[in-house]
Formats: structure tokens, sequence, C-alpha cells
């Protein structure tokens, strides 16, 4: 495990290329399971959380390539039953094989899950929809075990928060649960479900409402192999971005779905940066010192809870008062404490931060606690007086693509440095 090192100061200008979705990418290999021939996946981004889902659906049968950023996934074997707990504990997402290893073997036994320290995330919303499915579960000993004891006709399932992972996991599960419609009501509504479905639906799948709150499943007996291209990350393109106009820059961030980004895009402008939509292009530039905004966390729709570290570093620095209200997970606030060794003036209150801006930031060592947190710890080092050096640095290669790489070329100062033993 290494640590980042950054030079602060540095403006930055360029262009920068989006790579593909990383939270679209995940469920979409958890959802070729279901599928016997060939699913062919393009633009698929090379990432430790890839790798994982890679592992997993090789430890259960099937063959996969991966060359550039083309995958190729195809059933090899006979589907095992169970997953090991290794490589669940590594990544939350993998949880989302349960359901399709049940539907297609009768029973699935994995471990619960992994993944960033970001408070609960709980899967009983997950385990209670396989259960009005037709699925008995069993939670013992660390491990959820799911067996199909019953088929449904017809069933609602009404979420109690929109949650992305079990929305996802449950249209997975009930595509192929033949001659059942299933309805999911208070779907989660992002725009990688909406990729989920036109993959399933491309497999031969039945499914309709995507990126509404209310999704219908008709279930098939089979799907067919398909080739699929993932859609652009869209928090990837949103860190970028306001990277940008944290060092008061320039730069064109490519192969972005400017529709996914709306409510960003808004709270960017109010902060006084300028925005040109240019097809799937943006172009950005700030120069001055940005206005201090409100920021709310919503499901989609709403601002995007995994920019909100991103942009509290970027209000940091702001001129005036920002105040920073979490609605997604409430104590997604463990990067507060590193920002403040680093001169931000934020205080908390619940899911509540106060961001008094400051004139500069200076460089200290900060530790990354998750994804999110790490990139926003970058923003604030590339923006800062002096050297930042971040550890447990490992979280951001789990989302972001060639991130070192992409940042330099942009004019950031970062080298990685492994840890001596």
């Amino acid at each position: 495990m290494g640590k980042l090192v950054v030079q602060g100061g540095a403006v930055l200008e360029g262009e920068v290329e989006i790579s593909g979705s990383k939270n679209a990418a995940l469920p979409i290999m958890a959802a070729a399971i279901l599928c016997d021939e060939e699913v062919i996946l393009k633009n698929v981004p090379r990432l430790q959380d890839v790798f994982v889902m890679i592992d997993i659906l090789r430890s259960i049968g099937f063959r996969v390539e991966f060359e550039e950023n083309e995958l190729k996934i195809k059933r090899e074997n006979d589907i095992s039953q169970e997953v090991p707990y290794e490589l669940v504990r590594k990544m939350r997402a993998s949880f989302n094989v349960l359901g399709p290893i049940a539907v297609r073997t009768g029973r699935a036994k994995v471990a619960l899950p992994g993944g960033c320290s970001i408070g609960v995330r709980p899967v009983d919303f997950h385990l209670e929809g396989l259960k009005k499915m037709g699925f008995s579960i069993k939670v013992e000993h660390g491990f959820v075990e799911a067996c199909f004891e019953r088929r449904i006709d017809y069933v609602t399932i009404t979420l109690p928060f929109p949650s992305v992972g079990a929305t996802e996991h449950l249209m997975t599960t009930a595509a192929l649960l033949k001659g059942a419609r299933v309805v999911i009501e208070n779907a989660a509504m992002e725009p990688e479900i909406v990729d989920l479905q036109n993959f399933i639906n491309r497999m031969g799948g039945h499914i309709e409402g995507a990126g509404t709150s209310r999704i219908v499943i008709e279930g098939v007996e089979k799907m067919q192999g398909v080739e699929y291209s993932i859609i652009p990350d869209r928090i990837e393109a949103g860190t970028y971005l306001v990277a940008i106009a944290a060092s008061r820059g320039k730069g064109l961030v490519k192969n972005v779905n400017p529709d996914h980004l709306t409510n960003f895009f808004e709270k960017l402008e109010e902060t006084g940066a300028k925005l040109k939509v240019l097809g799937n292009e943006v172009e950005i530039e700030m120069r001055e010192r940005p206005k201090a905004v409100d920021v709310t966390t919503n499901p989609y729709p709403g601002f995007p809870t995994d920019l909100q570290p991103q942009m509290m570093a970027y209000l940091s620095t702001a001129s005036g008062v920002s105040v920073i209200t979490e609605n997604v997970f409430k104590t997604r606030f463990l990067h507060v404490d590193e920002l403040k060794r680093m001169g931000a003036d934020i205080e908390v209150s619940g899911n509540v931060a106060i961001v008094k801006g400051v004139e500069k930031l200076s460089g200290a060592p900060v530790e990354g606690t998750d994804l999110r947190a790490t990139a926003a710890l970058l923003i604030a080092g590339i923006i800062a007086d002096g050297v930042t050096e971040i550890s447990n640095v490992e979280h951001i290669f789990r989302g972001y693509e060639d991130v070192i790489d992409k940042f330099s070329e942009l004019g950031a100062k970062i080298e990685y440095v492994e840890k001596e033993n």
C-alpha cells in the first residue's frame, strides 16, 4: 500500500477522456450470469472493483477475458452456488450475484458484503425483495443463503428507500423468473439502472420503466449473448470538472452524457464556473474564487452523494459559507477531519456540514477513508499550498481509471510512492 504525494498550486488545463462507468459495469457483469452465451462488454474501465467481479465470475464457472476495455464473458462450467468470502468482502457490489446465481441454479450462498466504510448500507431491502419473489433466505455465520422455493405470478415490491443496489439486484433476478410479473415501486432512477435495463433487454429480457420510480419486469425463460457498450462514468466526469474549477483552470472533459449531471452542473454554475456543453463534451472555465453555495444530496436526479466530498473540497476555499446536507449516506463526512488538517473550516452536526470558506488550504499528511473521500483529498492537495501526502490511497484505484496519468496530463503534480517496509 502506497501514498500519493501531491505538489500543490497547479492550475489544471487541457483535455481529459472519461472512462466507462464502474457503477454501470458491475451490475451488468453480474447480470451476465443470466446468460449461457458469450457476452461482450465494451468501454469497461480497468479498475480494482472490476477485477474483483471478474474473479467472482471465474470462481463460479465463467470464462472471462479482459483486453484493453473489452470484456468477454461466457459460461464454461456448471455454475457454482457459492462465492468465496475473500472475494465478496472486497466489494459491496459483489453481493448482487446472489439473486442471479439463485435464479439460475435454485440456490446461492454469498458472504455479507464489504466495500467502502461510509456508514450502514443494509442488504435488508435486497433480501425482503427476494423473499417476495419466491426465495427463502437464511442468514447465519456471516453468509446469506437464498433458495428458490415457489413460483410467483405477480408481486409488487415497494422499496422503503430508492436503493440503487437493491433496485439493480431485484430487477436482474426477476428478469429470469419465467412467467412472473414483478413491479418495483420507489425504485432508484439512476442512469446506471437505465443502462442495466437496456443491457438485459438486449439479451432478451422484458423490463420497462428504468429511470422512473416504477419498474416492471416480465420474467423470461432464457437470455442470449449480446455485445454492449457501457455508459460514461458521470461521477468521474464530475470529479474532473470540479477539480479543474477548484484549481481555477480551464479544461475540456470528453465522453460525457450531460443529461446525467444536470443538477451538478447547476451547482457548479452557481459558484461562478462557466460551463459549455458541446454534445458529449463539457468545457469548464473558472478563474476566480468560487462563491459559496448550499448543496443537498438526494437520490437521482438530485445532487449525487458520490460528488459531495469533492464538492466540499472545492467549497472549502469559496467566498462565504456553504451548507452541505447529506441525505443519502448520513455519515458520509469521514473526509471532514482530513480537510480540516489542511486548514479547512468545517463543522458537522448530524447530516449537515457548515463549510466556511478560507483563502487557502495548506498541504498536510492526510488519510483516504473511502473512494470519493480520497478523490476529494486529491483535489484539496492540488489547490493547497505546499505538499500533501495522502496515505491509504488504494481506495481511489477502485473508482478512477488511470487517475494519476489523467490528472498529470491536466498539469497536476502527483506521484505514487510505494510504502517502505
